[in-house]
Order: structure tokens, then sequence, then C-alpha cells
């Protein structure tokens, strides 16, 4: 996953309300966004949660508090043959289309779609099959790691590798599943922690409110960013109300690669745009009153001012009690 650039994810997650319409309105402005890729979520209900499995409690805010989380995500699927419309859409829309399988058939089928990387969402950082599953794909691995300890990535990261994944084809994102995720439990150093314990690309998946998290990581090393965004965040289902609006999503874009331009090459040298300034900004030795020639050069008689044209002030210990070999005027600079 590693680029010269930041992979920027718009998660489109199911943000789509199971409509095929909206998702193709999601993918067109992600695309006018400027992002790399626009995600989804790939499931069936039946194979992902039990019937009578409670919400969490951001879902319960933004859904009918009576319906199971069994039929919220139920009426969330998008069937395969509207994945198959979505991905035709992204081409069109000059985009890359993912998604994120949260089963095993569905990871089969994503695979067979053609997509270049899996997505391992937070919840199965701890699911053994699902990660031997992934890891036996031979492709670019994505693992996000909300709620998990570094020991839990750890066992992750080794069922990934003996099942088949190569460490330097995996991308580890430091995640919060809280959602929003308030400032205060980021903890954003912990994508840092995770570089240096694995030796592996790091990203980070936001949920914050805003976007100068999603950019402080890129400027922290990030490889990877992923943000929710919708259509409009008023709008009725589970994961809108913590999303970037397409606006906002475009301003999460722009600021990252603005940021990846400021981080430059690393050489600390005068840039192009500053040589100019050099001789306006520095100083030069120049006489502090008038000097006769073969007079001694002296604490007392010169002196450092701008412009930096001629004789540096980092030569003056050289300068002083040398023989001026002609005289000189108040402010002229000394070029012996």
């Amino acid at each position: 996953m590693k680029s010269h650039k930041t992979l920027i994810i718009a998660e489109a997650g199911v943000n789509h309300n199971g409509s095929l319409d909206l998702a193709k309105n999601l993918v067109d402005a992600a695309s006018q966004a400027g992002a790399d890729v626009v995600k989804f979520q790939t499931f069936k209900a039946v194979s992902l949660v039990t019937e009578n499995a409670t919400k969490a409690t951001y879902q319960m805010e933004k859904t009918t508090a009576k319906e199971s989380q069994f039929t919220m995500l139920k009426r969330l699927e998008l069937s395969f043959e509207m994945h198959q419309d979505i991905l035709t859409f992204c081409k069109k829309k000059k985009i890359r289309f993912a998604s994120t399988g949260f089963d095993l058939k569905s990871i089969d089928f994503l695979v067979d779609l053609g997509l270049d990387f899996l997505k391992i969402p937070s919840g199965e950082i701890t699911n053994l099959p699902h990660l031997r599953h992934v890891g036996a794909k031979n492709l670019p691995i994505i693992l996000s790691t909300g709620m998990a300890t570094l020991k839990e990535v750890a066992e992750a990261l080794k069922i990934l590798e003996g099942s088949g994944a190569n460490r330097n084809q995996i991308t580890v994102l430091h995640c919060n599943t809280e959602y929003p995720t308030p400032m205060e439990d980021v903890n954003l150093n912990a994508m840092l922690s995770m570089k240096e314990e694995f030796g592996v690309n790091v990203g980070y998946s936001d949920h914050t409110l805003g976007i100068e998290v999603a950019i402080a990581a890129v400027a922290m090393g990030a490889t990877v960013i992923e943000k929710h965004f919708t259509l409009h965040r008023e709008m009725e289902g589970p994961d809108h109300a913590a999303s970037l609006e397409p606006n906002e999503l475009k301003d999460m874009v722009t600021g990252i690669r603005n940021i990846e331009k400021a981080l430059g090459e690393g050489i600390k040298k005068p840039s192009k745009s500053e040589e100019k300034n050099i001789p306006i900004a520095r100083k030069s030795i120049v006489a502090s009153k008038i000097i006769k020639e073969g007079e001694a050069f002296s604490e007392a008689n010169l002196a450092v001012k701008r412009p930096g044209t001629g004789i540096s002030p980092m030569r003056w210990d050289e300068i002083i009690n040398q023989k001026a070999i002609k005289s000189y005027i108040i402010d002229q600079q000394i070029d012996q």
C-alpha cells in the first residue's frame, strides 16, 4: 500500500442506505473530492449477526430504537449485482472501488470481483477464521485496529503471515470505534507505536468530527487515511452523523495533499522560492565610520548590515585587525 502519496479512502460504508442510486451519488462525490478510493461494506446480515443482537448506542440514536441490529443490517445490504453496477460506475468516474468483506463468502466475492486490496474491519481482528481467509488471498491487506490491544494486533499479524500474507503488504490502521470519537480518545501516537513495534506501514481510520486529526496523521507518517463520508449528516442511518459531507471531504483531501507537499524531501537547504531572499535578508560587513587606507579594522569602525551581497559576518574574526587596503565611507561594504 505504500506509495509516493497518502492513499485516501473515502468510506461510503453503509451510507447508501441500501439504494443503488445513493451509492452512485456517493461514488460521484468521492471522485469530485479527489479521493483515491471509495469503499463500501459487503456482508450478508445472516452471516454477520444473530437476529436478536442489540445495536451500538450511536446506532440507536440514528435508527429506529426497536429495530434489531440484524434488521438494520439486512436493509443496508448491497446485493452482489449492485456491487458490479457500482464497480462499473467507479471506473466511469475514475476512482478505485473497494469494499470491506465481513464474512468469508463476501471476501471470496470481492476477490472474484477483482479488488486490488482487502480490508479487515476492527471487529474482525480477533476472528481467527476471518484472518486466515484474508491472509491466504495473496493480496495487500489493510488491517483496522479499533478496540484492540498491541498484543491483539501482534496476534492478528502473526495469523495473517502464517496464512501466507507478506508483512510488507500489510498496512495497519490505528482506529477508535466510537462514532464520533472524542478527541481525548484519539491517541494518535499509538499509530507510531505500532509502526515501531511491528515494522509495518501504518495509517489512520478516523471517526472524529472534522478533518484536522486525519491531516495530523499524515504529518506523522500515515500512508493510508480512511474517513466516512455522506451526502448529508442529517440522513437516517447509523453512520451519517459521524461522517463528512462532500465539501468537507474535499477540504480534507486538499489539506492532506498540501501537507504532503509541505513535508518535502527532508534535506535542509534553501528552497527555490526563498533563494532570492538570501541577499536581502542576510547581512554583510560594512564600515560604521570613515576608514582610511592602512587603518586597522576593529569593532569600533565595522558594523553588520543588510544586504548580504558582501563579506559574510561569519568572517568577522578574520577581518578584525586586518589593515584596510583602501579607504571606506560609512555603510560601504568591506571587500578585501
